[in-house]
């Protein structure tokens, strides 16, 4: 069966809640209340043998670091890489700025053959179709 890598966003969000509930295959789950040097290993393999790298990320993201990594995998992993974002999480809300930067992100993505869907729905529907 399939598996997804659930990257992206953090800090208590629980966008992975709603997609994993749509999902028909496998996942790998990183989010996790204490980071250890070992968490991140499992992360760096998981990223590799994973089918599907997916990266949303919320405004409740603090720092850039799911950023960088899904650029790298769009370049490096092209097939599988796959970003969204959501524009509002728990009360917190992306702005104008922030937004046309996701936008353009997406479309640099896009652009090295990776995927951008606009929503946890679509994202559902392509993973368990592919």
């Amino acid at each position: 069966m399939k598996k997804v890598f659930l990257g992206g966003t953090c800090n208590g969000s629980t966008w992975r809640d709603g997609l994993i509930k749509n999902l028909k295959i496998n996942y790998f789950q990183p989010q996790s209340d204490e980071w250890t040097p070992e968490m991140m290993q499992e992360e760096i393999k998981q990223r590799a043998e994973c089918d599907f790298c997916l990266y949303v990320i919320t405004p409740k993201m603090t720092g850039f670091y799911s950023i960088a990594e899904v650029v790298d995998d769009s370049n490096k992993r092209s097939e599988k890489t796959i970003f969204s974002y959501i524009n509002e999480d728990d009360g917190k809300a992306f702005s104008e700025h922030q937004l046309k930067s996701l936008e353009q992100t997406g479309k640099m993505i896009r652009e090295n053959g990776a995927h951008f869907f606009k929503t946890l729905e679509e994202i559902a529907d392509y993973l368990n179709n592919h």
